[in-house]
């Protein structure tokens, strides 16, 4: 299980989903690792309350691209509502795995960074993204 996990965080840092700009997005925030100089920037474009596009820009290392590419991939055409619940449960999954109370069918390929929780120095690599979605969500509705 652990091969197939690491295939699916090197095949989405070596091909990449939703990776790009939007341009005019209606939202988009940027995150920063000063630990290890990664950097991304996500943009939103919503319709009706769902995520109607959602890109990513970013530079740094393999966990931190694939994140944010399994990130865009689930929080795509969801809304809000059901986009901040993916959210939170991404990070109950990195922060609290030893429990192993997270929903796998919600985070669907993303659980292949649930070991990550075990690395602590890590976890913000993954995260970051995620932290700029949620962020993103919360700009919309102020």
């Amino acid at each position: 299980m652990d091969d197939l996990y690491q295939e699916i965080i090197m095949e989405h840092n070596r091909n990449p989903k939703n990776f790009g700009t939007i341009n005019n997005p209606d939202v988009f925030n940027e995150a920063f690792n000063p630990l290890c100089g990664d950097s991304i920037t996500v943009y939103f474009i919503f319709e009706d309350n769902k995520i109607k596009d959602l890109k990513f820009e970013s530079q740094g290392c393999a966990i931190s691209k694939a994140s944010a590419s399994l990130m865009t991939e689930l929080l795509l055409n969801l809304d809000t509502d059901s986009a901040t619940k993916t959210i939170q449960e991404f990070h109950k999954m990195i922060t609290q795995n030893e429990e192993n109370d997270y929903d796998e069918d919600l985070l669907g390929d993303s659980v292949a960074l649930s070991n990550l929780s075990k690395y602590p120095n890590r976890i913000k690599c993954a995260t970051m993204c995620w932290h700029a979605a949620k962020e993103s969500i919360i700009d919309l509705n102020t």
